[in-house]
This record gives structure tokens, sequence and C-alpha cells, in this order.
């Protein structure tokens, strides 16, 4: 007859090698003490339905979906897991500084190995994630794995099995206590297995693995730790409060010790632990203006309870770690590297628009940051963040005019697995997740498509996202920094972008002053280019004024274009006749005829401020000549109504007239419509030079 006092246990994972791998680990431990069953969604198992005093899972992602198939009523936790003394050496002989692969199955389990190496403290290695289907893999020598041999790229040339994760002492305390057998704990096989591993927090485990008799001792134990403990009896009045605690909580020791706890920390749940003998994990107070996370785990030994332990730590702290996963998954390319020191110029207005920036740094607030392509919208947004309190997390830009609309909402939004044909395996967290806490620079923010935009303004209202596919809201805390060379206010009248989002992100206006603007940095610009090339030439005085005169229309970028075409002649001294055209427009004047020349000046004349309505109406038949097609006056007149500018067909016919006297456009009787000229073409090359 089967005996019914002995415990059920269930293991549920998504494949069936981590079941049974737990399973077996659980029943060597234990031996015969109790009875475990593993399932798994691989072979649907778990769809016949789990019958157990207590659940163990594999990971919380799969937390719903197994509790959906639990007939019982019974708890459900997760495991815990560790990696074995055996396998942490072979990390810890590894030279200081050593880069290594860290190759699992997917990215989240890749990412959630190398935080636990970490937090054992094997801090003296750098580990990158790398994962099947990752697309371009690190060229890295060494690969580190727990198991998963088979997914280490062929390119390693050394690799290191640390053998599978396995279950960390908590869980086994956690199982022993919630299904009674903690008198199991005692046992030989137990405590061989508790010295061939290394726990997840090891003098927390340490004090628990003792017997607590000898009180004096623990605050010099306590000291080893980086979080805070506080210890009390099971009468709730707190003996042990270490100097982590104290330094977290601001309390002095005279103020605690000896006190009731309920009374010293009513926020954290030592009483509801002391009652019901269950753990709370990571639970978050709030303690002298303080956010902190607590765990509480009561003490027993024995059937008899000794009190409890709360393990508290500073909110910021856990952000910070979950930094620096976050900074190991998207490796090194979101990171600002220029400083204020970085933007040269010494002019009134670099100088002024300098401070202004500065004062932004200091603010939460979002910043637009105006001008025209190649003044250094970029290098502003990010010395504004290393200037700023979000310094130390990411910074992360994305040009918004650079990728389709699908792909754009993807990568600023992220997906889960399966999401669209394509998904990444295991999904994708977007640029917001991976900003958190640091600076999402969105660079020609005027060309993000308009239902974009509709979704990016609830992220900034409610600070929360949900990836494509997802059905669970991220909190995210970002601070939006955006730039364009576009007129938003004329996008926003022309229904191309939302008035609402505008005002979001215009709160700090800042307008970056154009080269031509501040011509008496230019000479401090190219000293400093050149040195940043390595060129040795030298300018002769009409080089130098022929370039102090030019217009730069590309501004900076322009600039270092030309200084780099400099450094490549392989000459001394750089001469006026050296030079490439400064201006495009000179190129195009001349390839002119005079005969051409002496027309293009009187059309020039001719239409004054009409300039835009003239230029508009050429570059519309040149589309359509690119096309192949002809348009009459009619469906002119329709396209530029559309792009918000009011003009009659009589108007355009008028246009139209005069271009053709001036050999622009060849006007048709009839349905034939126009068509624009060869000298038409050429007009609007130069017409678009100024």
């Amino acid at each position: 007859m089967k005996d019914l006092s002995i415990k059920k246990l269930a293991v549920a994972a998504i494949n069936k090698n981590t079941a049974d791998f737990y399973k077996e680990q659980i029943r060597r431990l234990f031996q015969e003490g109790i009875e475990v069953q593993a399932y798994c969604f691989e072979d649907r198992s778990i769809e016949k339905g789990i019958i157990a005093d207590l659940v163990l899972i594999s990971t919380y992602s799969i937390f719903e979906a197994v509790k959906r198939h639990v007939k019982s009523r019974c708890e459900i936790i997760k495991a815990n897991r560790t990696i074995s003394k055996k396998g942490f050496d072979k990390i810890l002989s590894l030279p200081k500084g050593t880069k290594a692969m860290l190759v699992n199955v997917g990215p989240r389990m890749a990412v959630e190995t190398i935080s636990l190496i970490y937090q054992l403290g094997a801090k003296h290695i750098e580990l990158i994630p790398v994962y099947p289907d990752m697309g371009d893999i690190p060229n890295i020598d060494i690969a580190i794995t727990p198991g998963e041999i088979k997914y280490v790229p062929d390119s390693a040339r050394e690799i290191i099995d640390i053998g599978e994760r396995v279950l960390d002492i908590s869980s086994i305390m956690d199982i022993s206590v919630r299904l009674n057998l903690d008198s199991l704990l005692k046992g030989y096989t137990i405590k061989k297995y508790f010295n061939e591993i290394i726990p997840i927090s090891f003098g927390t485990q340490k004090i628990i693995g003792k017997n607590i008799k000898l009180e004096s001792q623990l605050d010099s134990l306590f000291k080893t730790l980086n979080e805070g403990v506080i210890g009390i009896n099971p009468r709730g009045i707190i003996y042990s409060y270490s100097l982590s605690a104290r330094k977290i909580l601001k309390y002095k020791v005279g103020d605690v010790v000896g006190k009731y706890a309920s009374e010293v920390f009513p926020e954290i749940p030592f009483e509801f632990v002391l009652e019901t003998l269950e753990s709370v994990e990571d639970k978050l107070v709030r303690i002298n203006n303080c956010d902190i996370v607590v765990t509480v785990v009561p003490i027993i030994d024995n059937n008899e309870l000794y009190g409890a332990f709360a393990i508290v730590k500073r909110f910021s702290d856990v952000e910070k770690k979950q930094h620096k996963l976050r900074a190991q998954l998207i490796g090194k390319g979101h990171r600002a590297k220029y400083y204020f020191k970085d933007i040269i110029g010494n002019s009134i207005k670099i100088n002024k628009c300098k401070d202004i920036a500065k004062r932004m740094a200091g603010s939460e607030s979002s910043v637009l940051i105006l001008g025209e392509s190649g003044t250094g919208k970029e290098l502003f947004a990010q010395a504004i963040h290393n200037n700023s309190n979000r310094k130390n997390y990411q910074f992360v830009a994305v040009n918004c005019a650079a990728l389709p609309e699908n792909l754009l909402e993807s990568e600023l939004f992220g997906y889960e697995e399966g999401a669209f044909t394509g998904a990444r395996r295991g999904g994708k967290p977007g640029l917001f997740e991976l900003a958190h806490m640091g600076t999402l620079f969105l660079d020609e923010i005027g060309e993000m498509p308009i239902k974009l935009q509709a979704r990016l303004l609830r992220v900034l209202q409610e600070r929360e996202v949900m990836r494509i596919g997802g059905d669970s809201v991220i909190n995210v805390d970002v601070r939006i920094i955006a730039a364009t060379n576009r007129d938003l206010e004329e996008l926003v009248r022309k229904g191309q972008f939302r008035k609402d989002l505008y005002f979001r992100i215009n709160v700090l206006p800042l307008r970056i002053p154009l080269l031509r603007e501040r011509i008496e940095d230019i000479p401090l610009i190219i000293t400093e280019l050149k040195r940043e090339l390595g060129a040795k030439f030298e300018l002769t005085a009409a080089a130098k004024e022929k370039l102090l005169t030019h217009r730069w229309e590309g501004n900076v970028r322009e600039l270092r274009n030309y200084l780099e075409y400099f450094a490549n002649l392989g000459q001394d001294i750089v001469d006026v006749d050296d030079m490439p055209f400064l201006s495009q427009k000179d190129i195009y004047y001349n390839a002119l005829n005079e005969y051409d020349k002496e027309l293009m000046e009187k059309f020039k004349r001719r239409i004054g401020n009409q300039f835009p309505k003239y230029m508009r109406v050429l570059e519309i038949l040149e589309n359509k000549y690119r096309k192949k097609e002809r348009i009459g006056r009619k469906g002119i007149s329709k396209i530029i109504n559309e792009d918000g500018v009011f003009i009659t067909e009589q108007e355009v016919r008028g246009i139209l007239i005069n271009l053709e006297n001036y050999s622009m456009v060849n006007i048709h009787k009839g349905r034939a419509g126009t068509e624009i000229t060869e000298f038409g073409i050429q007009a609007i090359n130069f017409l678009k030079m100024g």
C-alpha cells in the first residue's frame, strides 16, 4: 500500500532535459523522503495535469502556463540556480581581463548566467552573451558554457564547460520547509551537496546553515555581506543589525537592537513570516525616504522556529545591477563619448549655446535640438547626457529617418518571440528598455511616421512600454533628447507631426548655430581637425580666405570633408588652385554657356519672391520626367495644394508660360501636358544652391 505521508513534488520546465535534470537532482538529495515527477511542455506531458504538494518551475516565464495545469491546491515556487564549485574554479582560473563568450540556448539564459557568475564574485573577466541565431558572432577565442557545448560557435579556440546550472541551497531549503522535510537538511547527502556548490548568497547561506546560538559572532560575519541583514528572535525582537544595514537604513544600533521589529520597521513583513513560516522575497518598501528591496526568511531548525532574517538592499543598487546586465546585453555600442569640451569654438554664439545646454543637462525634461545638417546635434546630445545625472547609464541613439516604419517600431519598442515572421527567438528588448535610467536620442524625429508618433507619445506620458506581440507592461525611466533639421511647427500645421507630441518633446529647445554664423571659429576648427586627421599641410592666405567666405551649407561636416580631401593630396602647401570647387552652385554655373548664364540671371530677377512656387513646379515636372510621365496644370495645382500651399490652376498656367519663355519647359496642347527641358533640370540644380 502506498505511503500517503510521502510528499509529492512536481518539477515543470519548458524542455524535457531540464525537467529530468532537476527531478534526478532532487531525488538524489532527498532520497526516499519525497516523490518527484517531471513535467514539460516539449513532450506535452504537462497537459495530463499536475497533482502535487508543491510545484517547482524552472523560470518565471512559464508560471501562468504551468498554473493552468495544476489540479491540486499547492504553491508554485521558482528554482534558484547556481554553479558547482568545480565549474566556478575554472572561471576563477582565467587571467584578469580575459574576454570570453558566455554561450547558452537563448539571450535571456545567457544574460542570467552572466549575472550569476558576476554575482558569485567572478568580476575579473568580461563576458559577452552569445546564443544561437544571434547574427554577428563576436570574434573572441574563449567560450564559457553551462553544458551547452553544441551551441558554441566554431570560431572559439577554447571551450570551458562549467557544467549545467544546479539548484541553489536556497531552493533546497525552500522545498524542505514548505514540505515539512527540513529535518532532512541535516543529512549527509545535503551537507555534501552544500560543499560542492557556490551558494548565490554565500554569506547569508552560511548563516542559515549554522546553528544560530552564538549571536555575538553574527556581526563580524555580516560585515562581509554587501546587503544589510537584520536578525530577529521568535518573539520579533531585533538582536542583530549589520553594518551594511545601518548604512542602508540610516538607523543607529541603539535605536534598533532590543526593540520589536514591528515597531522599528513596520514596513518589513517580519510578523507575517513568523506567523506563516513563509519567506517573502524582493518586496519593495520605503524606509527613511529611500526605496528598499527586502527579503525575509524564517529560520527553522528541526521543526523549531528560531526567528527570521531580513536581507535589505537599496533599490538603486538593484537598478545598477540591471544596468550592468543591459550593458552586457547591448555591448559597447550605446555609449556617449563626447563632452562639452569636444565642441570646438570660442565664438559668442557657440559659447552661449554650450552654456544653455549645460543648464539643460541638469534637468530631467525633454530636449529638442534644432539645427541644419552637420551642425553637431548628436555631439550636443551626447555632451548633455554626459553632463547629466544619467551619465552612468546608457545613451541610446536611433535615426528615425534611417529605418522603415515597421523596423523602427520593433527597434523602439522591442518584440516578443513569434510576434511576426522573422522575429528573433526569445524576442528582443526595445531601445526604450535598453535606455532605462539613461537617455534615448531620437535623431531626425521629424521623419517619424505619424502612427509611431502616437505610440511614442503614450510611452512618454505613461513611462511604460509594451513589446510588439506582448501582453505585459514594462516600466521605463528614460530621458528623451530629440533632434531635427526640419520645421516641426510647419509639419504640425500640415498634419504631418502630432501637435501633442511636439509640445511634449519641445520642453527645452536648443538651436545650434550654423557654421556660417560663427566664422571666427573656423580657424580653430581647422586646427583641431588637422590634429585629429594627423594632417601636416598648411593653407595659404588666399586658401584660408576662401574657406572663411564659403557658405558652408553642410556646416562642420562639410568643412571636415574638405580638410580630409586636403590631407589626402599629399602636399605641404594647399592653395586656392588645389581646392575642389567649394560650391555646388559654382559647378552648375560653370557648366552653362554664356547665353544660358545670362538667361538664368534674368529668370532669377523675374521670379523674385515667387521663387518657392516656381521651384515646386519645376520639381514636380522633373519627378514626372524621371517617371517618363507628363502632367497638366490641374495635376500640378492638386499636388501643391496637398503640400498645404494654395495655388490656383490659373496661377500654375502663368508659371508654366513664364518657364516656357525661359526654355525650361515645353507646353503641349490638349491632354499632352507639360514636360521639363534639359535646361530646366540644370536650372533646378543651380537655383537650389541659392
